[in-house]
């Protein structure tokens, strides 16, 4: 049998999305030991990164993971987290969080948004098909507005986007959570563990005291004085039932989405940036934005709806797509390692048919063929709420443990609707903040 390892720090950070790595970045900044914990790999710089090979490497399940009731939803397991396969959107907090819960983020956000230079993209590079899309809205007196990006055009080796932009950034433009990695091990000393599957917390007489986990085939203890579970909302929950918080993971929501396709001969949006313009309507719950599937997931989707659609694949070029992402209802949940259920609401299918009759219109209104109009299947575009404020952590995103947090998109309330990089971010260096004064 390997022998143990054995490995202390101040704060313990398990997972390295946009949460865990912002939090645990700003206490090493603050001069605290901390260590990091990714179960999967920094695969920012290999050949097949950004290519349809990669979600069959750092993706869970290939990429392939579903809900029990058919929802699709994407899962990277990587340095960076979702942001290593998100498309760059950046999105203020939903309003609900400082009216209902109290959580006010709003000086956080504003100051991340100014650091990361975040900002719609030149109008020049919004992508013709999704500018048409976006005038033909306003037409109908929806006022569509171009999408802030996590996006700088200038940065890598030159921009060039479009529909693959989600398996991974290849051409450097798109800011990814991975760099506050680099940041906190190259100028604040933090040790980075990546292959580092994270099992339990350690919890004594109330108090968290470290985790417990496995690299490669080395059984491993890490002990500290605070641990911030950042493993997302599927992993996390997974951790935290391990170390016998049972109620973790009862009710979970995903942002149900789908996209409505339609043909244009000779003008699809096969290369435009994804996202590049979005509509918000927060009465009703929804928000809708320009987005395509890539290539070769497009023939597999539409499948699902009838080989009619499907056999339009040669002709993939010629589609544009207006996304629906509705803020779904709280349901289902993450039940052990291999359960995922994700049960739509009466509720849920009512915002998706009067958002699809929009898309609709809009899309006809743009030039679309009326026969070539349709849905894909739904997928889950953002697991969250499994952990949930007011049920899991306090308005601290602590647990009922001392010393023990959470710090991604578990904590989260409600279902966002919307792109959640950015209130993820704020709620991480909000609670960088609390630690400090706690400590």
């Amino acid at each position: 049998m390997t022998e143990r390892r054995y490995l202390s720090a101040d704060v313990i950070v398990v997972g390295t999305g946009p949460g865990g790595l912002a939090v645990g970045r700003e206490l090493a900044m603050g001069g605290k030991k901390v260590i990091f914990f990714e179960r999967g790999l920094d695969h920012r710089r290999r050949s097949y990164y950004g290519t349809y090979v990669g979600p069959m490497l750092y993706a869970d399940r290939m990429g392939l993971l579903f809900s029990r009731e058919g929802i699709g939803i994407m899962r990277p397991l990587m340095l960076g987290g979702a942001t290593g396969m998100f498309y760059g959107s950046a999105a203020a907090p939903p309003v609900w969080l400082k009216r209902k819960y109290r959580i006010d983020i709003e000086a956080d956000t504003a100051a991340i948004l100014g650091e990361l230079g975040v900002a719609p993209l030149p109008e020049k590079l919004r992508g013709d098909a999704s500018t048409r899309i976006a005038a033909a809205a306003d037409s109908l007196g929806y006022a569509w507005f171009p999408q802030p990006k996590f996006m700088n055009p200038d940065r890598g080796m030159g921009f060039y986007c479009g529909a693959t932009c989600a398996l991974g950034c290849r051409c450097g433009a798109k800011w990814n959570a991975a760099e506050y990695a680099d940041d906190a091990v190259s100028l604040y000393n933090a040790e980075l563990y990546t292959g580092a599957r994270v099992d339990r917390v350690l919890v004594d007489d109330g108090c968290a005291s470290g985790v417990e986990g496995v690299m490669g085939w080395t059984p491993f203890t890490a002990r500290a004085g605070a641990v911030i579970l950042a493993a997302g909302a599927i992993g996390t929950p997974r951790i935290l039932q391990a170390s016998g918080f049972e109620d973790a993971g009862v009710g979970m929501g995903v942002d149900a989405a789908a996209i409505v396709y339609g043909r244009f001969p000779g003008g699809g949006m096969a290369y435009d940036p994804p996202m590049a313009w979005s509509w918000e309507n927060p009465h009703d719950g929804y928000m809708m934005s320009t987005l395509v599937d890539p290539r070769l997931v497009y023939p597999f989707a539409a499948a699902r709806t009838g080989m009619r659609h499907a056999l339009d694949w040669p002709r993939w070029a010629d589609m544009a797509g207006i996304m629906i992402m509705i803020g779904d209802d709280i349901s289902g949940g993450v039940f052990g390692r291999r359960a995922v259920r994700k049960p739509l609401t009466p509720s849920d299918y009512e915002k998706l048919s009067r958002a699809k009759k929009i898309a609709e219109m809009i899309l006809l209104k743009a030039g679309a063929e009326r026969s070539s109009i349709f849905m894909r299947p739904l997928f889950g575009a953002h697991p969250s709420a499994t952990v949930r404020v007011g049920f899991m952590v306090d308005a601290n995103c602590k647990t009922e443990a001392d010393g023990l947090y959470v710090c991604d998109a578990s904590v989260l309330p409600e279902s966002p609707g919307r792109p959640p990089v950015l209130t993820i971010l704020g709620l991480a260096r909000r609670l960088a903040r609390h630690l400090v004064k706690k400590r």
